[in-house]
């Protein structure tokens, strides 16, 4: 019988097709040495196990975005694990591997586990029992120890290339499991790593033992996998949105920057950043859960607090003082702000903004007290009792009167954005008809005037229309933006803090850094080459009595 070209090549694509249907694409892998197994394309999900050199094992999967692949059980197409794709030995030609997003259902690995991480050996095929039977394995240990002198980065390789999985303090004592010919690292057990090795150099150690005695590593080159970015963080009272590819893998990018900036919550600077696409919801956020000082940032806070008290436009004084509060950041303006809203009194003023964080059901951001003026400060009406809060307390060393947190930050000029211009969010659902669109309108419009061209504005193009407020003390630096542009609307808000004093020349070009990176996801066709070098505008030149800002603040109606 006669078969045409044709009939064979469909014939030989119908048996592919059947092979990799069933995981049979030839291609395996082995470890080298020792890797663990996830229950997804990341180092954030559960533990599955540990496999070890010397079994091949099929390749089953591959990951779209990540170099992770999925392994099966030898000899069979089931599933035991996804494992980083540096840590084994490929055999096979990847490509014929097809893409996968399978989940495992696997319980996340704890430090005392001990529990079977696969059947047992008498029920896996061809009694292959060459999988560890515990989700942690234990450390190696050679007899020698180091410990650490002063605040230390625990890197994935030996070099300060190497990206940082860790952070640690003076005095803690980790098990030595090599140390490398070529460089003065050594390698530590580091449950926290993927492959749960890491590096310190060895002049920040005191070692305990003989170091030589540990194995001798040569390898010179180490990938790290790719981080997962936080789940998202939304306190709108409104339920999460799923983050897309696209937006997941802009997060990995703009939290990366910001550990590589030295800005890393494990040590003493830390960073904190929330982005919101307020087309689709999406939002994500790192350090959410660190409180700030909340600077002038929180004043947003005092001006929608005090629209929801109005029940007319404001007079010539009081927009005066809006205006001067909001662009010019003055503290005797905003102490008349808050003395407005508290019936005569500042702190009652204070009392009623932190009310309105709890309307809307965020209890991470408050403020007790009135800003600091010059003078003889107004004394308390009695005992000031500071709300309870879930936020770190010690990390960013936070106001005890005015603080905040990045997400809330963000969420509530996401609010103001949707009772602005969709007629709905928190804002509306939780005051009613006590806040009406055309006052978000005014608020927004107000902000859009900051003069304040630095920080998150320098990474869009002069010209961009940005509502944002500025915040800045000596050891906290920060700003928070909605950003109207071309390709979508979205807001940021950063926080950035070090010890005692945090130089601009440093957090100045990475917030704005930050911010070009989202522009340039919203607006690909037209993206931001660079940062521009923005100003701020010199202390004390800021007074908006009798500017047009004013006329603007006091109309009965308002269409921005």
């Amino acid at each position: 019988m006669r078969v045409s070209v044709a009939c064979f090549l469909s014939l030989l694509l119908l048996l592919a097709s059947l092979a990799l249907a069933q995981g049979q694409t030839g291609v395996t892998a082995q470890a080298l040495g020792q890797a663990n197994l996830r229950a997804e394309d990341n180092i954030n999900s559960a533990l599955m196990g540990e496999i070890s050199a010397g079994t091949a094992y099929p390749v089953l999967g591959r990951s779209e975005f990540y170099p992770w692949l999925l392994l099966g059980w030898p000899g069979s197409s089931r599933p035991i694990g996804w494992v980083y794709e540096t840590l084994v030995a490929v055999s096979g030609n990847l490509g014929l591997v097809p893409v996968s997003r399978l989940i495992l259902d696997g319980a996340p690995a704890t430090a005392t586990a001990t529990a079977s991480a696969q059947p047992s050996p008498s029920a896996m095929p061809d009694g292959n029992s060459s999988l560890n039977s515990t989700l942690t394995p234990s450390p190696v240990h050679f007899g020698v120890s180091g410990e650490v002198i002063g605040e230390v980065n625990i890197r994935y390789g030996p070099g300060i290339d190497y990206p940082r999985v860790g952070v640690a303090g003076a005095g803690q004592v980790f098990a030595i499991t090599g140390y490398h010919t070529q460089f003065p690292w050594a390698r530590i057990y580091f449950e926290s790593a993927p492959n749960q090795q890491a590096w310190i150099a060895r002049d920040l150690l005191r070692i305990r033992g003989d170091l030589f005695s540990s194995p001798a590593i040569s390898q010179t080159r180490l990938n790290l996998p790719p981080l997962s970015p936080t789940p998202p963080a939304i306190r709108s009272g409104g339920e999460q949105v799923p983050l897309s590819t696209g937006f997941r893998i802009l997060a990995d990018h703009l939290w990366n920057l910001v550990l590589e900036s030295g800005f890393d919550p494990q040590t003493s600077r830390v960073g904190a950043l929330f982005v919101l696409d307020l087309g689709s919801g999406e939002a994500f956020s790192f350090g959410d859960d660190i409180a700030f000082s909340g600077t002038s940032i929180n004043k947003i806070a005092i001006l929608a607090a005090l629209y929801t008290q109005l029940e007319s436009p404001p007079s010539i004084s009081l927009a005066t003082d809006i205006a001067n509060t909001m662009i010019c950041s003055e503290n005797v303006a905003t102490n008349r702000l808050l003395s407005r809203l508290g019936g005569g009194n500042t702190y009652y003023g204070a009392e009623a903004v932190s009310e309105f964080y709890e309307t809307l059901g965020w209890s991470r951001s408050f403020i007790t007290a009135p800003f600091t003026t010059i003078g003889t400060p107004e004394p308390p009406p009695g005992p000031i009792n500071l709300p309870e809060t879930s936020a770190d307390q010690v990390k960013a060393n936070p106001d005890l009167s005015n603080q905040l947190t990045v997400s809330e930050a963000g969420a509530l000029l996401g609010g103001l954005y949707r009772c602005a211009y969709r007629e709905d969010g928190p804002l509306i659902e939780s005051f009613g008809n006590r806040l009406e669109p055309r006052e978000c309108r005014q608020i927004l419009h107000v902000m859009s005037n900051n003069t304040v061209d630095a920080l998150l504005k320098a990474g869009a193009p002069a010209g961009t229309r940005v509502a944002h407020k500025h915040g800045w003390i000596a050891d906290t630096h920060g700003n928070a933006a909605l950003f109207f542009t071309p390709g979508g609307d979205y807001v940021i808000a950063m926080m950035l803090y070090q010890p005692e004093w945090l130089n601009f020349q440093e957090s100045l070009p990475l917030i704005a850094e930050v911010s070009r990176r989202v522009y340039n996801y919203f607006n690909p066709g037209a993206p931001q080459p660079e940062i521009r070098d923005g100003y701020i505008p010199e202390a004390g030149s800021c007074n908006y009595n009798g500017d047009p800002l004013v006329a603007d603040i006091m109309q009965p109606v308002w269409s921005d």
